[in-house]
């Protein structure tokens, strides 16, 4: 997806072509169609490749990538550089939400620039979430690790800090909704564009109730009730 200068997000779709190959396959054909230049492109670990990071800056865009296992040099290299992390470059402290207290401290760096087999890269960062449950006094923790080519210069902790969060809020406010207040795993819809155009209209349906700014829930509870 990519995030436009306030940091929002634009999930890409793609058409019939991604039924013949994988994410990998398919991103820099769907973005070769889109105007990037100047926005934060940000994908799921899997797209956290060389080729990728070099389309998105050839096309004057900025990437800011999560790096897992299939990079696996690049993980170990920037655990290491955080291993004895001290204050964090920036935090965070969401207002509780749905019983919950979330921290989330970030460090970035640009020690790793001249070393990591990655091209472009502006900076490394590590996230730190720390999640707290008042009801229950259970507190979880989560570790993200990311390679972005904007430099310190161009963002800063705080501003990476904001990409990172805005790219899950895909997740949160549209997969999630799909699977479950639109019940999708379940639908019966199997043939021809079928399951396509239905996906598309609960993304449209999911889209119209965000900008109006009501709760989804509510809203499609009552469509049930009252059709």
């Amino acid at each position: 997806m990519y995030h436009p200068k306030k940091v929002g997000t634009l999930p890409v779709e793609g058409g019939d072509e991604t039924k013949q190959t994988n994410e990998i396959g398919t991103f820099i054909p769907l973005l070769e169609n889109v105007d990037i230049q100047g926005k934060d492109i940000t994908v799921d670990a899997l797209l956290t490749q060389r080729k990728l990071a070099s389309f998105v800056v050839d096309r004057k865009a900025h990437y800011h990538f999560t790096v897992k296992d299939n990079q696996a040099t690049l993980k170990n290299d920037i655990t290491l550089l955080f291993e004895n992390r001290k204050k964090p470059d920036f935090v965070e402290i969401t207002p509780p939400d749905h019983g919950r207290i979330e921290t989330r401290g970030i460090w970035c760096s640009t020690a790793l620039n001249e070393y990591l087999d990655f091209p472009h890269v502006g900076q490394v960062f590590f996230i730190e979430r720390e999640t707290l449950y008042k009801k229950t006094g259970k507190v979880t923790h989560e570790v993200v690790l990311g390679v972005t080519s904007r430099t310190p210069e161009q963002a800063s902790p705080e501003r990476i800090l904001k990409v990172n969060r805005g790219h899950w809020t895909i997740e949160n406010r549209c997969h999630y909704v799909i699977d479950w207040n639109f019940d999708e795993d379940r639908c019966r819809i199997r043939t021809g564009h079928g399951p396509e155009n239905v996906t598309r209209l609960r993304r449209f349906a999911c889209g119209a109730i965000q900008f109006i700014s009501k709760g989804i829930q509510h809203l499609s509870e009552n469509a049930a009730v009252e059709p």
